[in-house]
């Protein structure tokens, strides 16, 4: 059962990053970014949107770290009132 996990862990893994490189091929034309009046440098449309996603995945875990950290706090605060 464990190979038979890996396999598929592999095959998704391989599958994600076929499906990016595709993606990042066939989005070369230059976009510029204005944003607040500051202006980025024009950059393969692909570029962007890659970065956007790579922030969402290093924030939405530290939201749910955030969330997590109030969630244990108010339950810790629960108990302590109800002593």
């Amino acid at each position: 059962m464990r190979i038979f996990k890996r396999i598929i862990l592999i095959a998704v893994v391989l599958l994600v990053l076929l499906a990016t490189t595709v993606f990042v091929l066939e989005n070369q034309q230059l976009v510029t970014l204005i944003m607040f009046g500051w202006s980025a440098p024009p950059l393969p449309f692909a570029v962007p949107v890659v970065i956007a996603f790579l922030l969402g995945m290093l924030i939405g875990p530290v939201l749910a770290w955030i969330a997590s950290l109030r969630k244990a706090a108010a339950v810790r605060t629960r108990t302590v009132h109800a002593k």
